[in-house]
């Protein structure tokens, strides 16, 4: 049996008058593409913000295990060190930066305070090539489509070093073709050994990538399905989501 890289325990968090989580458990084993999914206000981007400390520890209850061990992230560059990355929907990049500059930002190769561009430009060539892009690392993240920009996001995680990749709603901007690309290259990142949170309302898209998928609703853990070489119906993780009959909801 694989073993869990993540563990999270009975998270519950509260904002003035809501409670967003209520104790929410959710399992990664090493090496999975693990789906998360649910209806807006399930819980799935505060379950993220807590586990890459954009809610710090003390902000929440439960507990977070990675890789065998606690954690109690202060924020997010604390989760990052440990090799937890986040992407979120509205991507982190400077426009009229390079990709390169964008990659290794607060990352820098450098030596007493001096950036070395040649480290700088090499590393990031290398990156651009791992995830699938032809584009000169001198290239503005302006002049690049959403689709590519997302890539330019993963490889800026890759020089991280990254462990555990979580996805949200990465494809809810791209066309089909940037869509597939995207979802290949975390099949890819799959089978390099670098477990993948997916956070996604398409549900073809599970299906096609993810090994388990835990459904949240109204800030609980309604399941965890693991999804075997049969797939798995999208009528199941619907009737999970709503928990009512589908006809009432989706007729």
């Amino acid at each position: 049996m694989a073993r869990p890289v993540l563990e999270m325990r009975s998270i519950s968090k509260t904002f003035p008058g809501v409670k967003a989580l209520s104790e929410v458990n959710l399992t990664v084993t090493a090496g999975e593409v693990h789906a998360v999914c649910g209806e807006n206000g399930a819980g799935k981007s505060t379950l993220m913000k807590v586990l890459s400390g954009v809610h710090p520890h003390g902000g929440y209850q439960g507990e977070i295990h990675f890789e065998g061990e606690p954690c109690r992230f202060r924020d997010i560059r604390a989760s990052e060190q440990r090799g937890i990355v986040i992407i979120h929907q509205e991507l982190a990049l400077v426009p009229y930066l390079s990709i390169a500059e964008n990659i290794f930002l607060g990352n820098e190769h450098a030596t007493r305070g001096v950036i070395s561009w040649h480290k700088t430009l090499t590393h990031a060539a290398a990156l651009i090539r791992q995830v699938g892009l032809d584009e000169s690392p001198h290239t503005r993240i302006a002049d690049l489509g959403v689709g590519k920009q997302q890539l330019v996001e993963i490889a800026k995680a890759l020089a991280k070093k990254v462990k555990l990749l979580i996805l949200d709603e990465p494809t809810a901007a791209l066309n089909d073709e940037d869509s597939r690309k995207l979802l290949d290259l975390i099949l890819g990142l799959k089978a390099q050994g670098i477990s993948c949170i997916l956070i996604s309302h398409k549900l073809n898209e599970i299906a096609r990538v993810a090994d388990a998928v835990t459904i949240l609703r109204d800030g609980r853990t309604i399941e965890t399905i693991a999804i075997g070489p049969e797939g798995i119906s999208e009528e199941r993780i619907i009737r999970g989501m709503v928990g009512r009959d589908l006809e009432h909801r989706y007729p």
